[in-house]
């Protein structure tokens, strides 16, 4: 497969976390190569993409056959098999692709993976972060987390800030918080007015460090 201007993704184990993966990909429209032993994920594949294939033992030689070379991205998704995992992100490095991504289960396997020049996920340990940070603060949403001590929240709006302005709750010089989009009646805009007031169901995204945004919450 030839590459194109667009990016070209490969996944390797259709798993739950490579099928999800490789499915958001190909329903997006991106060009997708997807590689599993199991025949019958493979073919479940082919209703979104037409380079699904199946590779028993995934030796270079195996892999390059399907085209996965080419690829812009990579992403290894054999977490529970560490050794089969390693050996396979070793092989597509060595291939030349661009950028590889693994998926870890624990932190001396993403030690290893880190070690030989992929980036790594860690899915479960993840999910269990947001879980928590849900868990938590009632008012939680979601989060993108930018490095160790900045993140991006979404917070849903308590009903004791609703007909005040985002000037009265001082969330700047309070918390150190950027207002950075705010969602009100299903809309979501990014020039933010300091006299806007709050709605009941109103989401503000906000940007700053881990620990002034848990301390907003817990005053939430």
């Amino acid at each position: 497969m030839k590459k194109q201007m667009a990016a070209t993704y490969g996944v390797i184990g259709l798993g739950r976390f490579g099928t999800a993966l490789a499915t958001t990909l190909a329903k997006a429209g991106k060009e997708v190569i997807v590689i599993d032993r199991i025949e019958s994920k493979v073919k479940e594949m082919r209703q979104y993409t037409d380079y699904a294939f199946v590779v028993d033992e995934l030796s270079e030689q195996a892999m390059r056959e399907t085209g996965i070379q080419n690829c812009d991205v990579v992403i290894v998704c054999i977490g529970e098999k560490v050794d089969v995992s390693i050996l396979t992100t070793m092989s597509v490095l060595e291939m030349g692709v661009p950028r590889v991504i693994t998926k870890a289960i624990s932190q001396e396997q993403g030690a290893v993976l880190h070690r030989i020049g992929a980036e790594v996920v860690y899915p479960e340990r993840d999910m269990a972060l947001r879980l928590g940070k849900q868990l938590i603060s009632g008012n939680f949403l979601d989060y993108i987390s930018l490095d160790n001590s900045v993140e991006i929240r979404q917070i849903q709006v308590p009903d004791r800030f609703v007909g005040h302005s985002i000037m009265e709750i001082e969330l700047r010089p309070k918390f150190g918080l950027n207002i950075i989009a705010l969602k009100s009646d299903h809309e979501t805009t990014i020039e933010v007015n300091p006299g806007y007031r709050f709605k009941k169901d109103d989401v503000i995204t906000v940007i700053g460090k881990i620990d002034n945004i848990d301390k907003f919450e817990r005053t939430l």
